[in-house]
């Protein structure tokens, strides 16, 4: 019996699928599906060697980057990244390699890989702390380079003036400790596809988020309030369907994606989507986290949402088992 182990720390919920309880869950879902599966909470790179050294497992789920006392944000870390020491060591797990997981967490990175490819991606500069504000199309929409969940966003992030994109760009890099990402705003609807598993077992499942309208600001925009907490809902992506399932494959091909991965877009002003996102650790919170959502949209089992996360659970490890050979 092939045993996963699932890598979590303080940070898993900031950088990764989500806390210690979405880790059981995950756990308990491994287990019901026929393998076995252990959890290892690590604080410390010590902690994390130990784990490693002691084996008796077969592949790693990791929800860090690297390692990190801090449950709120990100940031740019500066010890190693775990995925360095799988690599560098033949260690299987599940998600992208390294150096894309490095380019996925790095927004400026991702959007300059696509751009240069031909794939739509907003209108984008990076100010550092310390940098000349550029000129830029107004409205713009400022948030941190290398955060997720929306962490970092909220009214304030749409500017309409030099002043304005001052003051959040000062806010960022006070705050964050960490470049500014700047884009042209995009007024429309947003859509995220999930991409699950590789090859023959892969799957794109696209979908509309949606919002109750009285619960957004000024602008119909997800702040970091309104992710992960169950107010967000994913629908069927309609007539975007198509076009939002072929601006994912291109990105997560030419980003080398793999296992499980979100691809986060949005409408801009001429009805076109353009991707703000792709995420390569995306939250797996039973019921409320995106990827649940649209599995169960297009793969419900009609046996209840505990039996769906299941599912979901089974078919991205049984798709990375199958990638190294150890199905």
């Amino acid at each position: 019996m092939k045993t996963i182990l699932l890598l979590t720390g303080p940070a898993g919920d900031a950088q990764g699928w989500g806390d210690l309880r979405v880790t059981k869950s995950m756990c308990r879902a491994i287990k019901d599906s026929g393998l076995d599966s252990r959890i290892a909470f690590v604080s410390t790179m010590e902690a994390f060697f130990a784990a490693m050294e002691a084996g008796g497992f077969d592949m790693v789920w990791s929800a860090l980057y690297h390692i990190s006392d801090k449950s709120d944000i990100i940031g740019t870390g500066t010890g190693q990244w775990l995925a360095d020491y799988f690599d560098a060591h033949a260690i299987p797990y599940i998600g992208p390699d390294s150096a894309t997981m490095k380019r996925l967490i790095d927004k400026t990175a991702t959007h300059d890989m696509l751009a240069a490819q031909g794939i739509r991606v907003p209108f984008h500069t990076e100010i550092s702390p310390g940098q000349a504000l550029p000129d830029v199309r107004f409205p713009a929409f400022v948030k941190p380079s290398c955060e997720s969940r929306s962490v970092g966003i909220s009214d304030d992030s749409v500017v309409h003036t030099p002043e304005a994109l001052a003051r959040q760009t000062a806010y960022i890099h006070n705050n964050f400790d960490q470049p500014a990402l700047v884009e042209e705003y995009l007024p429309g609807d947003e859509y995220t596809v999930l991409m699950l598993g590789n090859g023959r077992l892969q799957k794109f499942l696209p979908g509309r988020v949606e919002v109750d309208p009285q619960l957004f600001g000024k602008y119909p925009i997800l702040r970091s309030d309104l992710r992960g907490v169950g107010v967000t809902r994913i629908k069927r992506a309609g007539k975007m369907a198509d076009q939002a399932v072929a601006l994912c494959k291109t990105a997560v091909e030419a980003l080398h994606c793999l296992d499980h991965v979100r691809v986060d877009m949005r409408m801009d002003a001429q009805g076109d989507l353009k991707i703000i996102e792709a995420n390569g650790i995306p939250g797996l919170k039973p019921v409320k986290s995106w990827s649940p959502q649209l599995f169960s949209l297009y793969h419900t089992t009609g046996k209840g949402a505990d039996r769906d996360y299941q599912e979901l659970i089974h078919c991205i490890v049984s798709s990375a088992l199958e990638r190294y050979g150890l199905a």
